[in-house]
């Protein structure tokens, strides 16, 4: 049986209570260094393998029913009712190279909003989220290109390259926005 103190005052109870619990207390972890980190979500369109910044990705989606619309280019694949909103779906690997993606069970689009341009673009695959240290950040190379170097803002190389894929510069792009034929 334990037996309890008795107190003649709150305060001493409260301070007995202190007391026992910093006596009982586990320290704090040590601290450690916190290095600059950026996030995004991975994914592949073709050979490359891109990242987009985390906050530049709503959503990702498997690919909704479409309805096609006359008179756009051929990497504009429908429009698509997401709850209750029409999405445009663009194929990514037919705007950049010309070529249509071939779908696959790992094919996602993925949903930009971004000053007014609402749209998704599909993708080979969706590859999780990928983190990388700011001192793994490269520049752009020279030799990447044409049709998509616009769009990387710089590379994160660790073990291989990731580009990093701008979805605001393809949403404020002009050649991303001419979608008629």
């Amino acid at each position: 049986m334990v037996k309890k103190k008795k107190f003649s005052h709150p305060i001493l109870l409260l301070q007995d209570i202190e007391s026992r619990s910093r006596k009982s207390a586990i320290g704090l972890p040590q601290q450690e260094e916190v290095k600059d980190e950026w996030s995004g979500i991975g994914f592949r369109v073709g050979d490359y393998k891109l990242a987009a910044p985390l906050g530049q990705v709503v959503e990702i989606l498997t690919l909704p029913e479409l309805s096609r619309v006359p008179g756009a280019k051929s990497w504009v694949m429908g429009i698509a009712n997401v709850r209750g909103n029409l999405l445009p779906i663009i194929d990514l690997h037919n705007f950049l190279h010309g070529k249509q993606t071939q779908m696959k069970k790992k094919s996602r689009v993925l949903i930009l909003n971004h000053e007014g341009v609402f749209s998704g673009l599909l993708v080979d695959e969706v590859m999780g989220m990928r983190r990388y240290l700011a001192e793994n950040r490269r520049i752009t190379p020279d030799d990447l290109d044409s049709s998509i170097k616009p769009y990387i803002e710089h590379i994160y190389q660790y073990d291989e390259q990731w580009l990093v894929f701008s979805m605001h510069k393809l949403a404020d792009s002009s050649l991303f926005l001419q979608v008629a034929s």
